[in-house]
């Protein structure tokens, strides 16, 4: 017998045995108790959509300057 039936299939052999549900899971019959909920409000997925063109690339050695720590000191 493989051991991979026996740690599957065990906890769900004894799981289908179980007689009664966790006194959270069962749901409350008191009105008292709902609570509202907020309307809910669309949003466009594309509401904060930025439109942006190509540009030609910047020379790469004044970019990689610009982001390297001074002088080369941090590596």
């Amino acid at each position: 017998m493989k051991p991979s039936i026996v740690v599957v299939g065990l906890p769900l052999f004894v799981g289908g045995c179980a007689s009664s549900f966790p006194p959270d899971v069962v749901p409350s019959s008191d009105v008292a108790q709902a609570r509202s909920v907020a309307p809910f409000q669309y949003n466009s997925p594309v509401s904060g959509y930025i439109p942006r063109k190509p540009v030609d690339p910047k020379p790469w050695r004044q970019q990689n300057d610009q982001q390297s720590p001074a002088k080369g000191d941090a590596s």
